[in-house]
């Protein structure tokens, strides 16, 4: 192996890069908007739900529970109708995700001891939203209940005070992200995916653009050897993933304000690690493909999309049927989550580490392998 006709090659791409006006602003500004999108728009916090309130009842009880509605972060009425019929209007245009309906003698009921039945439609075309919207409406009707009872106890003289009843209290806490902002546990996220995504596009046209301009012939005549043509494609890739690494790493602790609890360093190798994974995957693609468009498609469709799916960014791996489970082992992003997430926010080193750590590497030197193997019949 000959460490200058390496350079050579390296040097070829860096001035390859430096021609492509284009190639700079997918390289450097398309990573940090796709970051600062993403961040801010991939978010599973729930707030502000929309609904629409329909008071049968119109007393001093309904108007209560309304209040008790309205006064909360989760919902804003956009709308006050009097006939279960209106509802449907705003549920089928998208105005509102839920309706609460306060049926008639609802405060008489009340009053009398009685249990009133509240009813609470949600729009489940968003299942999310309406799941977790049905289950802040059922708290804060068992709240607003639980003080009725309280009150009327208070009246007939069953309790002196609320502390009169039994209570039962749990002290909840929430380990390595507190406030459970999803904005932490998304943009790590995103660093990943906007990290594979970049390095596997760019890496998966570098062969093939050599193909279709008619410049592999001449390198393949050259005393050039496949590994060192290889290295000298992948060594710029890398050191501008590293580039990458550290400035999507910027935005993520000094935009978003993510805690970063572990070591830099760290971060910074096994990111290294996680570049030169998606490289041989793009110079895999790159080898079997014959045009830049079937690159392209054959990177989006057959390794990213399925690699987004399975990695545990946007489904939980352990919701997943036993079969998919299993296929995860196999995908490299999916270690690189949990590497990522682990030293933004519990602070994790190379002992904590060091499973994922192997796996990757294990992954990275089979990709690498099957990408030499793969030019080199394709040059035949």
């Amino acid at each position: 192996m000959n460490g200058m006709r390496i350079l050579r090659v390296v040097k070829k791409e860096f001035l390859q890069l430096r021609r492509d006006k284009r190639m700079f602003g997918m390289l450097f500004i398309a990573p940090v908007l796709q970051l600062v999108l993403l961040g801010y728009a991939a978010t599973v916090d729930v707030r502000n739900i929309p609904i629409v309130i329909c008071d049968l009842d119109n007393s001093k009880q309904s108007r209560e529970l309304i209040s008790h509605y309205t006064s909360s972060d989760y919902f804003k009425p956009v709308a006050y109708v009097d006939n279960i019929g209106k509802i449907d209007y705003y549920l089928k245009s998208g105005e509102a995700g839920m309706a609460i309906i306060i049926p008639v003698h609802f405060g008489r009921d009340i009053l009398a001891g009685r249990t009133p039945q509240l009813a609470v439609i949600a729009d489940g075309s968003d299942s999310n939203t309406s799941g977790i919207g049905l289950s802040y409406a059922s708290v804060i009707a068992l709240n607003y209940a639980r003080n009725i009872i309280v009150k009327r106890a208070e009246q007939f003289g069953l309790i002196r005070n609320v502390d009169d009843l039994p209570q039962v209290t749990a002290q909840t806490r929430a380990w390595f992200n507190p406030e459970l902002k999803s904005v932490n546990f998304m943009v790590p996220a995103v660093l990943v995916m906007v990290l594979m995504v970049i390095t596997l596009t760019i890496t998966s046209l570098a062969i093939v653009k050599e193909k279709e301009n008619g410049t592999i012939e001449q390198i393949v005549v050259t005393p050039l050897h496949d590994l060192e043509f290889i290295l000298g494609k992948m060594i710029p890739f890398t050191l501008i993933g590293i580039v990458e690494v550290f400035l999507v790493l910027f935005v993520s602790v000094y935009v978003f304000h993510v805690p970063l609890r572990g070591n830099v360093l760290t971060l910074v190798i096994l990111s290294l690690l996680f570049v030169m994974v998606a490289l041989g995957l793009g110079l895999f693609v790159s080898s079997i493909s014959k045009t830049q468009q079937q690159a392209t498609m054959t990177a989006q469709f057959f390794v990213m999309m399925p690699m987004l799916i399975l990695s545990g960014f946007i489904f939980p791996i352990q919701n997943m049927p036993k079969f998919f489970q299993y296929i995860t082992y196999l995908v490299p992003v999916r270690y690189f989550m949990e590497i990522v997430r682990g030293i933004f926010l519990k602070g994790d080193g190379f002992a904590d580490l060091w499973p994922q750590t192997l796996a990757l590497f294990g992954i990275g030197a089979l990709v690498l392998s099957l990408s030499v193997y793969t030019f080199r019949r394709s040059l035949r």
